[in-house]
């Protein structure tokens, strides 16, 4: 008999294999946190590999920004663990390999300052003592041309609009070139055109090999970045998996379930359990 001839596996097969072989660079396992003494992180199981973009999604106070802020180090946790590039997070001191970007917030908080010296701040994880280099300048000029700031970078921050601070937080955060990027609902309160410059911008960050775990409300322009979605609700996790159009497929009446790593009396996921 002939045998079979062998079969080419598909791009979207080979890609599956690449990411599952990835190095982990985010590791929460069994993660709980607390908050003013109320609990807000209940046994969080998280994996980010190389290469992936994630987004933590979840009402508001489902614990998303104290996810990522636990993973930054701004929120310590009480129990589980953490690992960043496979280094236990209270060992872990290469911070330039991390770009973060908090929730929205004013770009010189108060402080008198012109968008090129924000950004500027991005690349201090970098620098050697004494005045900018090259190639510190260089990467400043690039992530101001990224977020579509570069007209505007001799230009005080006070009079930035809402979506050009967000922006401007974003280049702060690309001029250390990171290898992985956390973002705390970039989008939010930010305009239609800023929304699109910052899609393009995470873009090219992810074409370039970068690693993004995201907050989001909606996924909105962000959708075909998305490689997973991380559903929290309450503290827990109620879905690891494809991003929300796939799972209200797949949560179909008759197919509610809840999520191994959440809460036995957890609500099972439905369909609009964004809302």
């Amino acid at each position: 008999m002939k045998p079979e001839p062998a079969t080419e596996p598909s791009p979207e097969n080979t890609a599956k294999a690449s990411s599952d072989e990835a190095p982990t660079v985010i590791s929460l396992r069994g993660a709980t946190a607390s908050l003013g003494g109320r609990p807000v992180l209940r046994g969080v199981d998280l994996a980010v590999r190389r290469g992936e973009v994630v987004a933590l999604l979840g009402a508001n106070g489902s614990g998303k920004s104290t996810a990522v802020r636990s993973v930054v180090g701004q929120v310590p946790l009480s129990g589980g663990d953490l690992e960043l590039f496979g280094t236990p997070g209270r060992r872990f001191r290469d911070w330039a390999r991390i770009g973060y970007v908090p929730q929205r917030t004013t770009a010189a908080s108060g402080v008198p300052a012109t968008v090129r010296e924000v950004v500027s701040t991005g690349r201090l994880t970098r620098r050697r003592l004494g005045p900018p280099r090259a190639a510190d300048r260089a990467a400043v000029r690039r992530a101001l041309e990224l977020v579509g700031m570069a007209d505007r970078a001799k230009d005080s921050v006070s009079a930035l609009s809402g979506g050009q601070h967000q922006r401007v937080l974003i280049a702060r955060a690309l001029a250390g070139e990171p290898e992985l990027l956390i973002m705390d609902e970039p989008m939010a309160g930010v305009d239609l055109a800023s929304q699109e410059i910052l899609a393009g911008t995470l873009r090219e960050q992810v074409a370039q090999g970068a690693t993004v775990l995201l907050v989001l409300h909606e996924l909105g322009p962000l959708e075909p970045l998305i490689d997973r979605a991380v559903v929290l609700r309450d503290g827990c996790v109620v879905h690891d998996g494809p991003p929300p159009k796939a799972v209200g497929q797949h949560a179909l009446p008759g197919h509610d379930h809840v999520h191994p790593h959440a809460a036995h009396d957890a609500e099972p996921i439905r369909t609009g359990l964004l809302t």
